[in-house]
């Protein structure tokens, strides 16, 4: 229905933070936007993922960017929305690092789609560090001129091993828009963690039967299975998008309400 009235995420600029970005794929090219990109692990401009290992970040990039109407994996959500990749998770981690890749361009970026968390074991209480938490708190007082960037931030696949996100203090910071997962069939998923931070859920993998997300992946392929709350996340992201298409002037705050 949004696209039929001609929203399709234009003008808008949405940043993956994770391994890497192929944004040389013939479905993310025309989308691909340099000047919100970088890689901090190597520390270039360029946020090309190294290893056929890292396709997290591209999987999650086409959900919210692949091109319509070309022949090749599918249609991004946000067709239209520029597209740029943060490679940071390909190495060590630091909280300097989440400070950095969290406050990158913040006076160009409007939403950072994060799927990535402390491990979904049923046993980690993790949180952003000192300069991640204030990364997160100057994007939303600083990002899209005073409106506030939109961090969107997956809850986490634990819930088989017993885990709640909130032990998670990235989805369960008051700063993100959390997001969980839907079965094919509408149901909760097998592997979702439940807690009050989770603002709203998306469509990815359950169980059996049900299918998982298509998606562009590394060497100009597709795949029909990117899964869990990493695909949920980025989907919200697109839907965000076509919102601030539509409502530019809305604030972090008020996405978090919708």
């Amino acid at each position: 229905a949004a696209w039929g009235r001609g929203f399709s995420g234009r003008g808008v600029r949405v940043v993956v933070l994770d391994d890497g970005l192929e944004h040389s794929h013939p479905d993310l090219a025309q989308t691909y936007d340099s000047t919100i990109s970088h890689d901090f692990n190597d520390d270039d401009s360029d946020p090309a993922p190294a290893g056929a290992i890292n396709s997290h970040g591209t999987r999650c990039a086409g959900e919210i960017a692949m091109v319509a109407n070309n022949r090749l994996c599918g249609v991004g959500v946000a067709m239209n929305a520029s597209i740029g990749g943060i490679r940071m998770l390909d190495g060590r981690i630091s909280d300097t690092l989440e400070g950095l890749a969290l406050s990158f361009a913040l006076d160009k970026v409007d939403i950072f789609s994060s799927s990535w968390g402390p491990n979904d074991d049923g046993a980690t209480v993790e949180g952003p560090g000192r300069l991640a938490a204030l990364a997160l708190r100057k994007g939303v007082e600083e990002g899209r001129g005073g409106r506030g960037v939109v961090y969107v931030w997956a809850s986490g696949n634990g819930g088989s091993n017993g885990d709640d996100c909130n032990c998670d203090g990235y989805s369960s910071s008051r700063f993100t828009l959390s997001v969980s997962s839907a079965s094919q069939k509408g149901s909760s998923t097998w592997y979702g963690e439940s807690c009050p931070s989770t603002l709203t859920s998306t469509y990815s993998s359950g169980a059996y039967t049900d299918q998982k997300i298509a998606t562009t992946d590394l060497g100009g392929g597709c795949t029909v299975s990117h899964t869990g709350t990493s695909a949920a996340a980025p989907l919200a992201a697109g839907v965000l998008a076509l919102v601030l298409e539509a409502a530019p002037t809305l604030t972090w705050r008020d996405v978090q309400h919708l």
